[in-house]
């Protein structure tokens, strides 16, 4: 993107105050978005961003300078301001020489964007809308987005990293509300990944619009949700956003090295049921959360996190790593060039597990099946939750049956996470939506298979269903 001897000269800039570490990021980003509303399409943008950032460190202290501009001069400048802001009373280093890395990681494109004209994909949401109207005349609104990312990086530091990623996402989403006598249900989902439009020949955007179409329609015929402590069954796929949101943060170096996770000093202690295996990995191909390199030119990995219910690691970036003298794990994240990373998770999942996930709906008398969890909130580092339930119904008997509504699950995640007795070996990944939220956005995927916790706090509408407890 910018000559190497640019390249050197900015990073020794970032030396020249006496910083230990100097690092450049540079960025370039094309995005195209087409969005429908009740079948027209209201909006076909396509915009580019581009710009840079240095970063200096002294220590495990780091500070940050960007710019948009991608000239030699206003790389300097940044680079003069980082350093300035890190200044020490050490002697200025150099940077060494810089060599290019290679991964082994296949994140290649097979269909390239360009392949379709913007009228097909136009005409692609159209389709699903009528396909979602055509379930019932019960829906009433359908909205649906198009997204096309291509995000490429650089990364080069003062210890000779020279780094590039090539990131290109496709998403395809879609939102039914179901209307019938004052009554309202809205179902959203979406499909997508790192990839190009290969992923129109492993999902059906169609198929995706009836099956959500059809979720929000079924729900209008949903009773109030019960409340109290019920056993609770999680579907596979895009149930493990719970585990993401309720205890993965709390794995991540930054909580931890802070003393503010629930997981600090526990490495080598039991903080889960022995079914537990949980595994951030940035390697797999296609997935949301993948990386060739991280944005600070670590090589993405797969990390165990915790292994039959035993901690074994958290989730690294190199300012933390530096900081307790560890090495990063490849998780590294920034939203843009112009913030610093934090550590962040990529594609994080709970494994599967010895149980039929029929044989888990069957050893439940009374609880809830969780299908679809929508938004939510949660404390990162100690991992209380509350998450809406959009999809779920009773299990009576060891069946799946009423769907009920305006359920909410309430709990702590570290806590939960012990009491899980029941893991499936039904192992999925979601569908490709994950967007993860802190401070910076990130693209994410989360997964698991279908769990049972024996005792969840639900609140909901219905009467209270405290002792009617069994399995």
């Amino acid at each position: 993107m910018i000559p190497i001897d640019v390249t050197r000269k900015v990073l020794d800039a970032g030396l020249q105050q006496g910083g230990d570490l100097s690092e450049l990021y540079l960025e370039e980003r094309e995005t195209f978005r087409l969005e429908l509303d009740d079948g027209k399409i209201e909006k076909a943008i396509r915009g580019s961003d581009r710009g840079g950032g240095v970063r200096a460190f002294v220590g495990d202290t780091a500070t940050y300078a960007y710019t948009d501009e991608l000239d030699e001069e206003s790389l300097m400048q940044a680079a003069h301001a980082a350093s300035e802001a890190a200044r020490s009373s050490s002697k200025p280093r150099v940077s060494l020489d810089l060599t290019r890395r290679k991964s082994s990681i296949d994140l290649k494109i097979e269909k390239p964007f360009s392949g379709m004209d913007e009228a097909s994909k136009a005409n692609l949401l159209r389709k699903m809308d009528q396909v979602a109207r055509s379930q019932s005349p019960d829906v009433s609104q359908v909205n649906a987005d198009l997204v096309e990312v291509h995000r490429a990086v650089w990364i080069f530091n003062s210890e000779g990293v020279w780094a590039e990623d090539d990131r290109n996402f496709l998403e395809i989403t879609i939102g039914v509300t179901a209307k019938r006598n004052g009554a309202l249900q809205r179902i959203s989902s979406g499909i997508g990944g790192q990839m190009g439009l290969e992923l129109l020949d492993s999902t059906d955007p169609l198929k995706l619009a009836e099956s959500v179409a059809q979720s929000a329609v079924t729900m209008l015929d949903a009773r109030p949700a019960p409340a109290g402590e019920i056993p609770v069954v999680i579907t596979n796929g895009w149930g493990g956003v719970l585990f993401h949101e309720a205890c993965g943060h709390a794995l991540e170096a930054d909580f931890v090295v802070g003393g503010t996770s629930a997981y600090s000093g526990l490495v080598g202690q039991a903080v889960a049921s022995p079914l537990i295996t949980a595994i951030d990995d940035g390697t797999i191909p296609k997935r949301r959360g993948s990386l060739r390199f991280d944005d600070e030119g670590t090589p993405s990995s797969k990390t165990v996190l915790i292994e039959d219910g035993i901690l074994k690691e958290y989730i690294w970036d190199l300012k933390e790593a530096r900081r307790e003298n560890h090495e990063s794990t490849g998780n590294g994240r920034r939203e843009t060039f112009r913030h610093m990373p934090m550590p962040r998770m990529t594609n994080t999942y709970i494994d599967a597990g010895p149980h039929n996930p029929e044989e888990i709906v069957q050893s439940v008398k009374y609880g809830l099946f969780v299908k679809r969890i929508g938004g939510g909130q949660a404390d990162f580092a100690r991992g209380d939750f509350v998450f809406s339930v959009t999809e779920g119904y009773l299990i009576e008997n060891g069946k799946i049956t009423t769907p009920v509504r305006g359920a909410t699950l309430m709990g702590n995640g570290p806590q939960v996470l012990k009491q899980i007795d029941m893991v499936a070996t039904d192992f999925a990944l979601d569908e490709g939506r994950g967007r993860c939220g802190k401070g910076q956005w990130a693209r994410v995927s989360v997964g698991q298979p279908t769990v049972r916790v024996p005792k969840l706090m639900v609140g909901g509408t219905d009467r209270e269903i405290s002792g009617q407890i069994g399995a």
